[in-house]
Formats: C-alpha cells, structure tokens, sequence
C-alpha cells in the first residue's frame, strides 16, 4: 500500500508535533517534512511533492491562504486542507477562493482530522456540515451573488448537469451512482468532466459554483 505523503505547515512546533503524532498512528501516512512558514511550506512542495498539504492560516510572512494560492496554481500539486483556530466567515471563503479543498477547525477531533486526509488524497473535497450550511446561507441571500454562467454551463451534457446538482447536494460518488443507476466509475468520470468544463479544482469549488451561479439553491 503505498502512503499517503503529507507536509505540515503550521507557525507552531508543538502544533506540528501534535498533528504528526495523529498522522502516524496511521499506517496509510507518511509525514514528509515540516513548515514553519508560507514561503517554507511552498518550497517544500516544490522539493518533497506530497499528497496532502496541512495548512495553518495565521503565519509569520507568507500566511497560509496566499502559500495555498501558489501551491493550487501549480498543475497536479497537492490538495491543501486549512487547519485553524478561527471560526470566521472570511478565512473560509478565502480558503475556498485560494483552491483549498478542505477546511476544518483544529478544535476537531483525531479522527476528523484522519479522515479529511484520506478524503483529500482520493481526490474528494470536505468541508464540516456546519460550515457547507454557511457556504448556502451566504449564496442565497437576497441580492447576493447568483447569475447564471450560460457559455460554461452550454458546455455540460444533461447528465453532467444532474451530477453538478448531485454534487452541491452533498452526495458522494457512491451515492450519485445509486441514484443514476451508474458505476462508480462512471460517475467518477462525469465528476472530472464538469470539473475541467468548469473550470473547477474540486468538488468544493464545485459546490459554491451550483449555488452561486444559480443552478441549484437551498431547499431547490
């Protein structure tokens, strides 16, 4: 089985000791190097190329959410998960803009920490319930941001549209498949097409795209 490789980037050493104890309990990881800093944490993707980047927000120099911009813009880089302290609206759709694919609170348990690792090296996107919910409430508030993207959206086939509605439903792959009479594999396909037609990283981008574009909207 080969491990999952992932780098640590968090201003503070006993942070980083704590999140490579969890990490390593595991058989399926690989703590790969640590960063103290944005710039730091950059430069190590470049070097170590791991699977999964954890990323703190608040750093000295280079904070997490620009070092995750310069990492996302790189083709094929690494998924990076926000870890913060801070429960604030602002972190999180700036996590989300910079091309996170996954944002938790480090008031988290183990194993939710865990678990979004896997979910993020398979490809997958996560954020907590709770903060999917506040990603819905600000897209439908009225006069906010919905309008339609009528070139993009022309470029999905109607099958591909249902699994963009399915995917800002919450539903996984599995259970897209079901729901369609579809394999896995086939709906994995569909996933990576509206993705790439959309222009999207993951399925989180996915997400706050149906909501703010209008495709889907709360209780539709």
């Amino acid at each position: 089985m080969t491990a999952i490789r992932v780098l640590l980037a968090d201003d503070h050493h006993l942070v980083r000791t704590g999140f490579r104890v969890i990490l390593e309990t595991e058989d399926d990881f690989e703590v790969i190097g640590e960063a103290s800093d944005g710039e730091q944490a950059v430069r190590l993707v470049s070097a170590l190329q791991p699977d999964v980047v954890l990323m703190d927000v608040e750093m000295p120099g280079l904070d997490g959410l620009a070092a995750t911009r310069r990492i996302t813009a790189t083709p094929d880089g690494p998924a990076v998960l926000i870890l913060t302290t801070f429960d604030r609206d602002d972190y999180l759709f700036a996590a989300l803009e910079a091309g996170a694919s996954g944002f938790l609170l480090k008031n988290g348990t183990p194993e939710a920490l865990i678990d979004a690792v896997r979910v993020l090296a398979r490809g997958d996107a996560l954020l907590a319930p709770e903060l999917t919910r506040r990603v819905i409430a600000t897209f439908a508030r009225p006069g906010g941001n919905p309008r339609t993207s009528g070139e993009q959206l022309a470029e999905l086939t109607a099958r591909e549209h249902e699994v963009l509605v399915a995917m800002a439903s919450g539903a996984t792959n599995a259970e897209i498949a079901a729901s369609m009479h579809l394999g896995e594999a086939t709906v994995k396909t569909h996933v990576s097409r509206v993705l790439t037609k959309l222009g999207l990283r993951d399925r989180t981008q996915a997400v706050v795209f149906a909501y703010e574009h209008g495709v889907v909207t709360p209780g539709g």
